[in-house]
């Protein structure tokens, strides 16, 4: 091999550095090119043309206005649009049929030489509908409900141990509560968005996308094409939060309408058709039960749930789950109910089924920890499981208790009054909440590339994708750790589907799958070149790695990163309006493989936990089937100014049965735990349990005449 070129250089240093982002030069100098930044020559712009009714069926579009306007192509429909081979997703079977299965459904595209042209051209196309009747209002008792077999991610609909009934109807404390959640939307800051062209029978597209090899992958499908027929690239990508996770309906009507009109086409998503057609967070009403001993422990445990999905295709949160996961309950009963109604099709959203599922129920050990008038930390101390509870499986680290103790010592948790609303300054109630947090540990498999060059420089190439978490230069920390050099030598090439396949950026799963794809290749390198002789060869060395069999295998462990979010509010007894004064989030997830990007993705996932608490909602009218928050500026979302103070820390957890890294995925379980303890944080201050999110203050005013055992309020 040759001398090392950089002898005086820096050593390696070790995984798990704060090095700064690799590509936030680019992003904060506005090089950073997004999918709808690239504008080939001869670009034409594409508009969609959403369904006005919220159920029906199409009988005539009229097109002739919109195609005599100025620089229109063409407005592709049903009548015209090239035909899709049978998808995979039904979502994406578009202008296909005369059907319309919701409001905001496309049913048109128009394709022109300037954004503002087919804008026009959209707008003046007229659709005539023969309207059926509709129902978009999920209700606890719906007539349509049914029990799920399966929930979102495999998991069994209904799982049930021993005999919840007769040991619930026994226990000597109970708790019978329900909670309820509304429509939340992803609304990511880069609206979604694709450029598509065809050249020699190869389609090229620039995507806004969580996962590029999917996108390839169901673009070859669609359009009846070898993989190797389709590049789909996403170098950058300005969030997601699942919304982006599969092939959504821009790059396949881009795709169609480039085919169509035989010039290369762009559409970025107008955000107020986003809500419709990207997924959303469906709502849930939870009943939760808990039975007791006195002493606190829990004998029995209910988490049932009831949700919508569309009637395009089915998607179940997965709420109850966690329920299976977190306490000593020897007698349980989890179930998963859905109604098939006339709205959008749900989708994943950061955390699915974990942020509302712990929502209910750490909402609920907190209403037991009242009723016992325990602790709430020393309360989910009693009631800390030896195994999995549902899978009666090792875990294979958990490191709950201390996640509780160590945060609640950082937060100053303790002394804490126990009695609700009486922490006050002037028309100002204080309280302090605390929840835990889970989310499971997902590996997929992933492929990579380790190359050597002869000057000493490194390149690897995974097609991963960074959507905002900085994961090219946590897998450059990687690579250089397993290659034993100092980081800067190695290149990272990700977001392109020409590049070795891997699985997508979602579930928390992205870092720990193609971190061990990109370890086992640079291991694999290092043994070929002490094995080589002499000065390596121009074109240098490659070694190609894939880890699909390793995890194919069921591990023995259930797997779960864990943690404990403490919130400090303050309810203003004159306008309703409920603050954060303080958020500390203490997790055990694993190996921390970046410093700087783990704390901002914790923080960043404590942020939205507090928008689900206090500000984030969305409504389906059931008059016209539509969502009525349709951007940012009826959707609420946090502000700097709403996040005061916030804090994250986690364990040093070390823990042989993940992957080389013994890293855990951190992108979500920040968010998991937040709204139960702002929520508890506001019972606590006020002496009320509101159990519909959020807590905004047309629900917390009305509820304050009733604290009438308190001081008068100051002049």
């Amino acid at each position: 091999m040759s001398p090392d070129p950089f002898p005086l250089g820096p050593p390696p240093r070790p995984l798990g550095d704060p090095l700064a982002r690799r590509e936030g030069r680019e992003k904060a100098t506005g090089s950073a090119r997004y999918a709808a930044e690239h504008t080939p020559p001869g670009c034409a712009y594409a508009w969609p043309v959403p369904a006005t009714v919220a159920k029906g069926r199409i009988t005539a579009v009229d097109t002739a206005a919109a195609l005599a306007l100025p620089g229109v192509h063409a407005v592709l429909t049903h009548e015209n649009a090239p035909r899709l081979a049978p998808p995979e997703d039904p979502t994406l079977a578009l202008l296909q049929d005369d059907r319309v299965p919701h409001h905001g459904w496309y049913v048109a595209l128009a394709v022109a030489d300037s954004l503002e042209a087919a804008r026009a051209a959209a707008e003046a196309v007229r659709v005539s509908y023969a309207s059926d009747g509709h129902d978009v209002v999920l209700t606890a008792d719906h007539a349509r409900l049914y029990t799920a077999e399966t929930a979102n991610g495999g998991h069994p609909g209904v799982r049930e141990r021993g005999d919840f009934e007769g040991e619930f109807a026994a226990a000597p404390v109970a708790v019978d509560v329900t909670y309820t959640l509304p429509p939340l939307h992803n609304h990511p800051m880069e609206p979604h968005a694709s450029t598509a062209r065809w050249a020699d029978g190869h389609l090229t597209v620039h995507d806004s996308s969580q996962g590029s090899t999917k996108v390839r992958d169901d673009l070859a499908a669609l359009f009846s094409l070898g993989k190797g027929e389709v590049t789909v690239i996403s170098e950058h990508v300005g969030g997601g939060f699942g919304s982006k996770g599969t092939p959504r309906p821009q790059v396949v009507l881009a795709a169609m309408a480039a085919r169509h009109v035989g010039r290369p086409v762009k559409l970025s998503l107008p955000r107020s058709q986003m809500p419709a057609v990207v997924g959303h967070r469906a709502p849930t009403v939870h009943r939760v039960r808990i039975g007791a001993s006195h002493d606190g422990v829990i004998t029995a445990l209910a988490h049932e749930i009831a949700t919508h999905t569309s009637t395009v295709k089915e998607f179940v949160e997965q709420a109850a789950v966690p329920a299976r996961i977190m306490y000593t309950s020897p007698h349980s009963r989890t179930v998963h109910r859905v109604a098939a109604l006339d709205v959008p099709s749900p989708s994943w959203m950061r955390a699915p089924g974990e942020a509302p599922g712990m929502y209910a129920l750490e909402s609920a050990v907190d209403e037991l920890a009242v009723l016992l008038d325990i602790d709430p930390v020393d309360l989910r101390v009693r009631n800390e499981p030896d195994t999995e509870p549902d899978s009666d499986r090792p875990f294979s680290s958990r490191h709950l208790v201390e996640c509780l103790r160590q945060g609640a010592d950082r937060f100053g948790w303790l002394p804490r009054d126990p009695r609700p609303a009486v922490r006050r300054e002037g028309d100002l109630l204080l309280g302090t909440g605390v929840a835990a947090a889970t989310y499971p540990v997902l590996i997929g498999g992933s492929d990579a590339e380790a190359h050597a060059d002869a000057d000493g420089t490194y390149r690897v190439r995974v097609n991963a994708t960074d959507i905002g978490t900085g994961a090219r230069t946590v897998l450059a920390q990687v690579a250089a750790a397993a290659l034993g050099v100092p980081e800067r030598r190695v290149r990272i090439d990700i977001g392109c589907s020409d590049l070795p396949p891997a699985t997508l950026a979602g579930g928390s799963a992205g870092t720990g799958s193609w971190g061990w794809a990109v370890h086992k290749a640079c291991t694999a390198l290092v043994k070929r070149l002490a094995d080589h002789q002499g000065p390596l060869p121009a074109g240098g060395v490659t070694v190609a790695a894939d880890t699909r069999e390793e995890t194919a295998e069921e591990s023995p462990y259930a797997r779960h990163s864990f943690g404990a979010t403490f919130a400090e509010v303050q309810v203003d007894t004159v306008t309703g309006e409920v603050r954060l004064r303080r958020l500390l989030g203490m997790y055990a997830a694993g190996r921390i493989l970046n410093s700087r990007t783990a704390r901002s993705q914790f923080i960043g996932g404590m942020t939205m936990g507090l928008g689900m608490a206090l500000m984030e909602a969305s409504s389906l009218d059931p008059v016209f089937g539509d969502f009525t928050e349709r951007d940012l500026a009826a959707y609420h979302v946090p502000a700097c100014a709403d996040v005061p103070a916030i804090e994250a820390h986690w364990l040093d957890e070390e823990d042989p049965h993940l992957n080389p890294m013994g890293s855990k995925g951190i992108g979500e379980i920040g968010i998991v735990g937040t709204a139960a303890a702002v929520a508890n944080a506001v019972r606590h201050a006020t002496g009320v349990r509101l159990r519909d999110l959020p807590l905004t203050p047309d629900k917390v005013l009305p509820q304050l005449p009733a604290l009438s055992h308190l001081p008068p309020l100051a002049p």
